[in-house]
């Protein structure tokens, strides 16, 4: 492949750090890879543990692109929300040969009305709500449907940027990738899955994450409640 290959990751504040740079480095290895970073302005963008990320294209000045990657994490809230970040997704999307999405960032590309008929995954303790906006959910760590390709909660980034490696450079460009990266996981637990998990993990996770999904479900009643959404 000669030709560039235009791929844009939309960031927003509270993003999920992996669920952007896990993909990042994958993508940013195919050949003639164009990575833009795209957010709404050229201001650092704060990520859920700590580091600021430097945006390199407002959306407004984005090209068209190849490839259209949406990030999760608790900053979706108020992306989905952003009229000017849910109608540049849309737009780009109508162009894009691949509309992507990791994690939660799933709901921005709802909000846009990308998911209506589609299969799609997201982070587990999410899954449900993908059928509102519309989608047919798969558990899957990746899925894809068409030109839509939607990955897994946060470290399932990985495994849903090798998957459209294969599809855009070949299994042996995407093995050298790997290999190069040293991706080869063996963690030394294993509960990274619901049915995996113990009870008592299961448990806690729970309790964590309640009032972070009472929120996010006020954010869905609202988004949904919208005329381009409803």
């Amino acid at each position: 492949m000669t030709d560039a290959l235009k791929i844009g990751f939309v960031l927003f504040d509270d993003l999920t750090q992996l669920d952007f740079t896990g993909p990042l480095q994958v993508l940013s290895r195919l050949p003639g890879a164009e990575v833009h970073l795209v957010a709404k302005s050229l201001s650092p963008v704060r990520t859920d543990c700590g580091p600021f990320i430097m945006p390199d294209t407002r959306l407004a000045d984005c090209p068209g692109l190849d490839l259209i990657c949406i990030p999760g994490g608790f900053g979706v809230d108020a992306a989905m929300q952003d009229g000017e970040t849910v109608d540049f997704v849309k737009r780009q999307a109508a162009g894009a040969r691949y509309v992507t999405s990791v994690c939660t960032g799933a709901f921005i590309l709802g909000a846009a009305g990308l998911l209506e008929g589609r299969k799609a995954t997201t982070h587990w303790r999410y899954h449900d709500y993908l059928a509102r906006f519309g989608a047919e959910p798969v558990k899957a760590r990746v899925v894809r449907d068409g030109n839509l390709f939607t990955g897994g909660g946060v470290t399932a980034g990985i495994d849903f940027a090798f998957t459209i490696a294969v599809e855009i450079a070949g299994e042996m460009m995407a093995q050298a990738i790997q290999l190069g990266l040293e991706y080869d996981p063996c963690p030394p637990v294993d509960s990274g899955a619901p049915e995996k998990a113990s009870e008592r993990v299961r448990a806690g996770i729970e309790q964590r994450f309640a009032p972070r999904i009472e929120a996010f479900e006020q954010v869905v009643d609202t988004v949904l409640a919208r005329p381009e959404t409803a």
